[in-house]
């Protein structure tokens, strides 16, 4: 069996590192590998510098991250703001049963009129109602379930594939 201290790197793997510049009897003697004369044989250059000219670190712009262009964005829509409108929505028709869809968002303004919409499980819900959206949080479920409700999930327009691409012609091609 093989022990820890019987280890060893394969012969030939390890090789010490050239030591340049100790005479003329070998590899790397008298120039070093620096060439001959000017300013970059005499050790006097900043690492970066390319003469005068700016440097690459300045060229280029500062690492923003990385923005990925197939996420898929919802508009959020808390349990409060359903039950203010399923009760202003109970004012106006007097209808018992209210269906929420993502038109009746957009066109009560609570979303933009572009876009998913997902239901999160901030504040109370305690009418019954029938909410259409295209994502519920567990806890959104959970409370309008509670409340007798119905919650029905919206496929999503691009279906089960990965959404278009966001940006211009040369994203992510």
């Amino acid at each position: 069996m093989i022990k820890l201290h019987d280890l060893a790197p394969v012969a030939g793997t390890n090789r010490p590192k050239r030591r340049v510049g100790r005479g003329t009897g070998g590899k790397g003697g008298k120039t070093a590998g620096r060439g001959t004369k000017g300013q970059l044989a005499r050790n006097k250059v900043k690492a970066g510098f390319e003469g005068g000219q700016l440097p690459l670190t300045q060229r280029l712009p500062k690492l923003r991250g990385f923005a990925n262009p197939f996420r898929v964005e919802y508009n959020v829509v808390n349990l409060d703001v359903l039950t203010q409108l399923i009760e202003k929505l109970t004012l106006e028709t007097g209808a018992k049963d209210i269906e929420v869809t993502p038109e009746v968002l957009r066109n009560a303004g609570i979303v933009h009129h572009k876009g998913l919409i997902k239901v999160l499980g901030r504040g109370e819900f305690n009418k019954k109602a029938t909410i259409h959206a295209h994502g519920f949080s567990k806890s959104a479920q959970s409370a309008i379930l509670a409340a007798g409700g119905q919650t029905v999930v919206v496929p999503l327009p691009f279906g089960d594939r990965r959404p278009p691409v966001k940006g211009n012609a040369l994203a992510n091609r």
